[in-house]
């Protein structure tokens, strides 16, 4: 199977892939270049997924009344 292009996988499939690498390399069934290769791509993989839930979390707001009654949003904080 071809290595599909990692900026136009999904995050479910970027992460899907990902774990498939990982198990790989735990089994150590593979050659050393091949290690190093799925190495980097799993970087790879890992920093797409990284900016995936950057770009999700980003995308999510809070609603907050104000006390005047009117009503804004802002930007999502898992501290709230």
């Amino acid at each position: 199977m071809a290595e599909q292009n990692i900026e136009n996988l999904s995050f479910e499939a970027a992460l899907g892939e990902l774990e498939t690498l990982v198990q790989n390399l735990e089994s150590g069934q593979t050659s050393l270049e091949d290690s190093i290769n799925a190495y980097e791509r799993g970087v790879a993989l890992k920093k797409h997924c990284e900016k995936k839930l950057k770009e999700a979390e980003l995308k999510i707001e809070q609603i907050a009344q104000n006390e005047d009654g009117s009503v804004s949003t802002t930007p999502f904080s898992p501290e709230n």
